[in-house]
């Protein structure tokens, strides 16, 4: 495990296995941000061991039990006074799901390494329905559908974004118009556009699923971009990351993630809307294209989904196949009522 992971949660250092099944992650190329997610949920739990006198190799369910409860009524990062409406506790239901991932997968290495002969994690296997390979995890997980703003909503976001730089509007732009994550918009490189043909290409090491794709933008997007290649000129002539820092601490230097959050967050908050973040352009794409008819498929190789699965969401989220099977029901019903009241008359005229 690196050095800088310890000096973030010393625990780490009093436990020789969980810092050596860090280290193997690591080892295998997951993302800088994954290890961190799992680094953070697994020294939680360790400290929580350690407070309680625990051993975490010998721990068991009651254990992690124990762990789960403190994690349920934990404050939030807004105050001890405010609760999260989605779990009932300071801890969002995503936030909890994320804390146990590591901890289940630490599990799940000391089994195979044979220091343990159960995982006291597992997977859904708390339901009363276990006996027949049913049941549910030790949190049960919300199946909650992304925010998207409304018409207005987005309308006051454009137009404070209307007053920003080029760079932000661009971003914005290519943001919506290719579902772009924000580690994804932020790592293009200049020979990731192809203006030509208005496509723009995101690199597998990029993205969230290791899937590379190829995607378009749109004409009003492209003008933009010719406008902020041409500022870009000013700043940097060098080839190599697309959007770059114009601050004078790191001028020319890579955008960092950071920044354009910062960026994001300024003006969702100018423009009154709160809840709209770097990824809000990304679903909202999705559902305006699930809006459009397009297919399934066609959406989840555009957002560059391993699984159709996450791509549903955005269905439901349109209400595409809600609405249509009401229009075609209510045709049907309505035809039905209209014939009652024409069906003396066409017996008569026979």
């Amino acid at each position: 495990m690196s050095i800088g992971l310890e000096e973030k949660w010393p625990v780490f250092g009093r436990h020789g296995r969980a810092a050596e099944w860090l280290g193997i992650w690591t080892d295998l190329g997951r993302a800088p941000r994954t290890i961190d997610a799992y680094a953070r949920g697994l020294a939680e739990y360790l400290d929580h061991c350690e407070r309680n006198g625990v051993d975490p190799l010998v721990a068991g369910r009651s254990q992690v039990a124990s762990f789960v409860r403190e994690l349920t009524n934990r404050p939030g990062r807004h105050g001890a006074n405010t609760l999260s409406l989605d779990s009932g506790a300071g801890l969002a239901n995503a936030t909890l799901q994320q804390r146990l991932v590591p901890v289940r997968l630490f599990y799940d290495f000391l089994v195979e390494e044979g220091v343990r002969d159960s995982n006291p994690v597992g997977r859904g296997r708390y339901g009363a329905r276990h006996s027949i390979g049913g049941g549910r995890g030790l949190v049960p997980r919300l199946q909650k559908l992304p925010w998207i703003p409304t018409e207005q909503q987005w309308l006051d976001v454009l137009a404070v974004f209307r007053d920003e730089p080029i760079r932000n509007r661009l971003m914005l732009a290519l943001a919506y118009d290719a579902a772009l994550r924000r580690e994804e918009l932020c790592s293009l490189r200049t020979d990731d556009l192809d203006p030509g043909h208005r496509m723009v290409r995101v690199r597998a090491e990029t993205t969230k699923t290791r899937r590379g794709r190829t995607v378009p933008y749109s004409a009003a997007t492209g003008v933009l971009l010719g406008a902020y290649l041409d500022h870009r000129g000013s700043v940097s002539r060098s080839r190599g990351p697309l959007f770059v820092s114009e601050s004078r601490r790191n001028r020319a230097e890579p955008l960092s993630l950071w920044t354009w959050s910062k960026v994001v967050r300024r003006v969702a908050l100018a423009a009154g809307v709160a809840q709209f973040s770097t990824h809000t352009t990304r679903h909202l794409c999705l559902t305006d294209l699930a809006r459009m008819g397009w297919e399934l498929h066609a959406i989840a190789t555009f957002a560059g989904h391993a699984s159709t699965d996450s791509t549903l969401r955005y269905i439901h989220l349109s209400g595409r196949e809600l609405s249509d099977k009401l229009n075609r029901g209510m045709a049907e019903i309505h035809a039905w009522r209209i014939s009652l009241l024409t069906d003396d008359d066409t017996r008569g005229s026979r």
